[in-house]
């Protein structure tokens, strides 16, 4: 690839993303990736061009790779709800499912502080929520659910009940339901969705329009959690797909929430968010949130920004609930996209897909590189490069010459027999 033809921007300070702001538009989904969930400057550069979306565009919130209970009460702390915490730190305790370094990390600490700030010189309906989108919560969402019934649906409470008793046999143990009814011809489907649909036949229980969709959540969860075991251990896309069309519900129902001109800005791997379809995992059947984002509101609504970096450090851990450790990532792979761009220069840097088009090289696949919460630099050449067509992938990626490890708070995890992430701990 010859350096003449591929246009980018320098990036060293906020004011360079003004490019990035004015390609972003009047979208209404912005979604920014990382190409690891253990590096700070995913992290921090993420924090400031939401900050810059939340106040000159008018974005209502963002929405995370995490679980729907522990984001909520973050949310419920942004926003000075009573009894939510006073500290952020003690906030951020909520997060104890391995890996915990994702979200209990000093740079979510850092956006939560600014978050709350701008909150409190603002009214209820103007204040910028932090919610979030995955699946694995069965338990928690279920005890959240009869908590909230107990008090106000005893009927309701008697169906969350019947589904946290049918789970009761395997131990809280996700995995070991999943095997379970991969023999067994009996499964906690029926439970769940009978909870469901007596929570969504009530039209609120309370005045306050986010409470009850919290309880209307965390039922919703625990319809496809038990889903998503059932088919992870089928293998397959299958698992994969649920997750993603679970997150891309989620974000149609908070955009309904907040009402027809809300706006929804989305931190996830770029494995979630830059389009499938210009991936080889679609050769696999699967899909993904950004792909189905794109599909249902346009791509002039749907903004899709990746992020990478050549070489660095990063936080992980070497098997499924491993501790966490700080390692090296090592310079990428030649013939890699983080190669062509560190041979390019080594200028931090936005690239936007507009500029790319008639560059041959980027119009077929090559390896991108995606770094998991499981990681061994040793073994990355063997299976850390999604082969990507970048301009179809994305609307403009962040690149970064050498990265630095998220910065985590240390807490002893809980949860570590959790199930492995199909196909890649994304």
């Amino acid at each position: 690839m010859e350096n003449k033809q591929l246009k980018y921007r320098p990036i060293t300070k906020e004011k360079d993303l003004d490019v990035l702001i004015e390609e972003i538009g009047s979208a209404r989904v912005v979604m920014l990736g990382e190409a690891s969930h253990g590096t700070s400057e995913y992290y921090s550069w993420r924090t400031a061009i939401s900050k810059r979306l939340i106040q000159e565009k008018g974005f209502n919130f963002i929405a995370v790779e995490g679980d729907w209970p522990e984001c909520y009460a973050v949310n419920r702390f942004i926003k000075g709800y009573q009894n939510s915490g006073s500290k952020i730190a003690d906030v951020l305790q909520v997060y104890r499912r391995w890996p915990t370094w994702m979200w209990a990390n000093w740079e979510v600490a850092a956006l939560i502080e600014w978050m709350r700030e701008y909150n409190n010189l603002r009214q209820v309906q103007e204040k910028a929520g932090f919610y979030g989108l995955d699946v694995y919560s069965l338990w928690e969402s279920l005890e959240q659910i009869v908590r909230f019934l107990d008090k106000n649906d005893g009927q309701a409470a008697e169906a969350a009940r019947n589904a946290i008793n049918c789970f009761e046999p395997f131990n809280r143990d996700p995995q070991v339901y999943a095997q379970a009814t991969a023999f067994v011809p009996t499964d906690c489907e029926h439970e769940v969705i009978e909870m469901l649909q007596r929570i969504q036949r009530q039209p609120k229980y309370t005045d306050d329009a986010e409470y009850d969709f919290n309880t209307k959540q965390n039922a919703l969860v625990a319809v496809n959690a038990e889903k998503y075991y059932r088919a992870m251990v089928r293998g397959g896309a299958s698992s994969w797909n649920v997750r993603d069309r679970h997150m891309m519900e989620t974000l149609d129902r908070l955009l309904e929430l907040h009402g027809p001109d809300s706006k929804a800005i989305i931190w996830e791997h770029n494995t979630h968010i830059g389009d499938a379809s210009a991936t080889d995992m679609a050769n696999d059947g699967m899909v993904n949130i950004g792909q189905l984002a794109r599909e249902k509101y346009g791509i002039h609504q749907v903004k899709l920004v990746g992020f990478g970096s050549y070489q660095g450090s990063v936080i992980a851990g070497k098997s499924w609930g491993a501790p966490m450790q700080k390692m090296d990532v090592p310079p990428a792979k030649p013939g890699s996209w983080e190669a062509m761009l560190h041979q390019l220069s080594t200028d931090d840097k936005i690239i936007l897909s507009k500029d790319l088009q008639e560059i041959p090289e980027l119009q077929k696949h090559i390896g991108h590189r995606a770094i998991g919460v499981v990681y061994d630099p040793k073994y990355e050449q063997f299976g850390n490069y999604v082969p990507t067509i970048i301009p179809a992938r994305y609307d403009a990626f962040i690149y970064f010459d050498e990265t630095e490890a998220v910065h985590p708070l240390h807490m002893k995890p809980r949860g570590t027999e959790e199930p492995e992430l199909y196909p890649w701990n994304y």
